[in-house]
């Protein structure tokens, strides 16, 4: 998960990118998607240090609410690198 998060963080500086390259209303549009990525990226690494530190108990409550957290990162960074191409 780690290594997806660091991909994840490469992946928002490209589209960050593209999102410099392209038209004002277009950019604007991505950096506020961006930024909604990144706060995101920045819950689900919470959610990892807390999965890191938790007990067996809470591992499986934990867990749910980490996949959860991360179905909707991966589909939210697949709808704005769609706008970017």
């Amino acid at each position: 998960m780690e290594t997806k998060l660091q991909q994840l963080g490469a992946q928002l500086d490209q589209l960050k990118a593209k999102a410099n390259q392209a038209g004002e209303d277009v950019k604007a549009d991505m950096e506020a998607k961006i930024e909604a990525l990144k706060a995101k990226r920045n819950e689900i690494t919470q959610q990892l240090a807390a999965l890191k530190e938790a007990g067996d108990d809470a591992w499986e409550s934990l867990k749910v609410g980490f996949q959860s957290a991360w179905d909707e990162l991966s589909k939210a960074f697949e709808e704005a690198a769609s706008k970017g191409e």
